[in-house]
């Protein structure tokens, strides 16, 4: 098997099985002699913010000096990211060995998802690599999550709770955050994200009570306003004040100072728990220096300017259309693609009043909306837009507009565009920025 084989073995597996159950995936790790039980794991989920907590998180603990595992999903541009150590993406040599492994015991439980075989590698993975600390963040939900198998972890963490997979997960904010709440275990502290819904709230703190843990809300509204109010932010990120320490965040917006403040309470409980490093200021200052995170609120180019962002549900899209506030006056051409089981509405009514035109594209994914769809949907809310062949002219038509008019691009709907579209803007030497 080479490393194109092991891939296609991976993706030759359902996105998701008929009745949604954790059986199996216990089972499957059982085979594999339980490696989840050798990890000592920070589980995070949450339906906005989780991806940037879990990068922020790890690179400090990795500043720290801890070798720490880091899990996330999606990936953006391969993937290999899903599954890093110190940063590193697992080589394709041990990938191809590890799938290998696996594969028998995956035959022999049968109906297993992709996600719970990428779930099962990179478990393999961390504890192969003796890993000091694995930052865990959820694929879906949370309680039927395939990560929802460890059963002790050291913390856990919800981030922003929003409307996103109704169809799988409910379609109110008590139902979605009742889902993500399933990771909470008896004894386990839990830190909530700042500024969470007041619904969504109430459902988590009853249900970590019900699991005699802790609620833990970071920060408190006044620390929040001050660090808010005296932040520096602009393209390249922020210069922010967390308990009166110093820091250079290279993630833009408002809402990535409330993931720091996520983040900080998590290291800050985490140094209580046998990491005593991971709240120090040389590892935070260093940490979140740092951090990457590619197609979120990502400037590519500057000539002229384009911004990639993965904003694929209302919240993400009314946090992205805040942090293009920052463009002033300028004039936005929007290049948008989006997949059908998606709010495309919702989004699009949060964009709108910062879009000049937009240009719609069709995501080059089975379940994308057809582009001209979704500019009929734009037409219907009063935006003149318009829909391209391909990504490809999109992009260019967009770009053109943009230099013509000294103005910016803003690629956005969908991850897996923002990734279509960076890999033709900067990948590889080919790319077409100015």
């Amino acid at each position: 098997m080479d490393y194109q084989e092991a891939l296609d073995y991976i993706h030759s597996h359902k996105r998701f099985r008929a009745k949604p159950g954790l059986e199996r995936m216990r089972e499957l790790l059982a085979l594999l002699g339980n490696p989840q039980e050798q990890l000592s794991c920070v589980h995070i989920a949450g339906t906005n913010g989780k991806g940037s907590t879990v990068a922020m998180i790890a690179s400090v603990l990795r500043a720290a000096g801890y070798k720490t595992g880091m899990y996330i999903s999606p990936y953006v541009l391969e993937y290999r990211e899903r599954i890093q150590v110190n940063g590193e993406m697992i080589h394709k040599e041990a990938l191809v060995r590890l799938v290998e492994r696996i594969q028998p015991f995956v035959e022999q439980v049968g109906e297993l998802t992709e996600f719970e075989l990428n779930t099962a590698l990179a478990f393999c993975w961390f504890a192969e690599q003796d890993c000091d600390i694995v930052v865990l963040e959820t694929g879906l939900g949370g309680r039927l999550d395939a990560t929802n198998v460890i059963e002790h972890p050291l913390l856990c963490v919800i981030t922003s709770i929003g409307l996103d997979h109704t169809e799988i997960l409910g379609d109110t904010l008590a139902q979605i955050a009742a889902e993500k709440c399933g990771i909470c275990k008896p004894g386990v502290r839990t830190v909530v994200s700042a500024r969470q819904d007041p619904e969504a709230f109430e459902i988590i703190r009853r249900s970590v009570v019900e699991q005699n843990g802790a609620v833990l809300v970071s920060p408190s509204d006044f620390e929040l306003e001050q660090t808010l109010t005296s932040a520096k932010m602009d393209l390249s990120g922020s210069e922010i004040s967390l308990n009166g320490l110093k820091l250079h965040l290279p993630l833009v917006g408002e809402h990535q100072i409330l993931n720091v403040w996520t983040a900080f309470a998590a290291l800050h409980e985490l140094s209580q728990k046998g990491f005593p490093k991971a709240a120090q200021a040389s590892a935070l200052r260093n940490g979140l220096e740092s951090v990457r995170f590619p197609v979120r609120i990502e400037t590519v180019c500057t000539d002229p300017l384009t911004i990639l962002d993965g904003a694929h549900n209302p919240q993400g899209a009314q946090t992205l259309a805040h942090a293009l506030e920052l463009l002033g006056e300028i004039p936005v051409t929007g290049v948008m693609g989006v997949l059908a089981d998606k709010d495309s509405a919702g989004a699009l009514d949060a964009l709108a009043p910062r879009f000049r035109r937009l240009i719609c594209v069709t995501p080059d994914n089975p379940r994308a909306l057809d582009a001209h769809n979704l500019a009929a949907r734009a037409d219907a809310l009063g935006l003149q837009s318009s829909a391209a062949h391909t990504l490809e002219e999109g992009l260019a038509l967009a770009q053109a507009v943009a230099r013509s008019e000294r103005g910016a691009v803003v690629v956005c709907g969908s991850l897996y565009l923002a990734a279509q579209a960076r890999a033709i803007l900067v990948g590889e030497g080919s790319g077409r920025c100015g």
